[in-house]
């Protein structure tokens, strides 16, 4: 059996410094983590790549085609699926290795907008439409499923951006869509929790703690004409959100060794790694030199 977390989320949100700070936990704690790059417009990370799809093809060899003439969003879709029109060219990369544990770092967006609402989210998030309605990621989990990998998706979210309800609550719809295409075990981390002061960790402490329909009902005196307008309608997602515990996020802090072995067991748990490992026993040579208490 073989493990992968599939790392997604806006770009700036902290994907690649994830994915470093697993694989340098993975070599702290004595375990080997790798790290594939699936992202063909990246310009630097500080993690050694087991693959690189910009070994195959590059964002910027498509924007440059005249053939093509694709924009940025266009020649990512396009990146994606002739990484799965080429897929052997991955699975010689990753080799048949038993118990592997890998990364994926997958692809962000190219976009500057502050997210203030979904609609905001969505196109902070660029590439939203790789992991809800195409099938390009998700034909390619299942594929990894086919290569015997265990998948867990995991969606990172900038902290800063989840400091009000409103993008808290685009946040979690965000998160939800990603999770509810992809029908695989799903964690969502909160990133960058140790660049946060007092105040704002507490607020953010707060939301994970707390309904979001009662964060709700607590700023309402507070909020503008658009949200008293579209009141109601707030309420009604974050109660279907409560009701049925859809979204919850695991805050990670990259200065705290704990927090990031507390958040690798939440991933490993839901993915079962460890349970098909033999149990580890220590063998005496001299039984007869050790005697009994009395």
């Amino acid at each position: 059996m073989r493990y992968a977390q599939f790392v997604m989320g806006p770009a700036g949100c902290g994907k690649s410094t994830y994915c470093s700070t697993m694989a340098k936990h993975g070599q702290v704690s004595r375990r080997d983590i790798q790290v594939v790059n699936l992202d063909p417009a990246a310009e630097y990370f500080d993690y050694d790549v087991m693959a690189d799809i910009r070994d195959l093809i590059h964002l910027d060899d498509v924007l440059e085609d005249e053939n093509t003439r694709f924009g940025p969003n266009g020649g990512l879709v396009y990146c994606m699926e002739y990484l799965m029109a080429n897929i052997e060219w991955l699975r010689e990369q990753l080799g048949e290795a038993e118990d592997d544990y890998i990364l994926f770092d997958c692809p962000g967006s190219y976009s500057d907008q502050f997210l203030s609402n979904l609609i905001r989210m969505l196109r902070e998030l660029g590439q939203i439409e790789l992991y809800t309605h195409m099938t390009v990621m998700k034909d390619f989990i299942e594929t990894l499923e086919n290569w015997n990998f265990r998948v867990c998706g995991i969606f990172v979210i900038d902290t800063m951006f989840m400091v009000d309800t409103s993008k808290f609550i685009s946040g979690s719809l965000a998160a939800l869509s990603v999770m509810v295409n992809l029908t695989i075990p799903h964690v969502n981390v909160l990133s960058k929790m140790d660049l946060l002061n007092k105040k704002t960790r507490k607020t953010v402490l707060r939301f994970l703690a707390t309904d979001i329909k009662n964060l709700i009902s607590d700023e309402e005196e507070e909020t503008g004409k658009w949200e008293k307008k579209h009141q109601q309608l707030s309420k009604a997602i974050a109660s279907m959100s409560d009701d049925f515990d859809l979204v919850r996020f695991v805050p990670l802090d990259i200065s705290d060794e704990e927090c990031i072995e507390d958040l690798l067991l939440v991933i490993d748990n839901s993915i079962q790694y460890g349970e098909d490992q033999d149990v580890k026993t220590k063998d005496f040579d001299d039984v007869d030199s050790y005697s009994m208490p009395e």
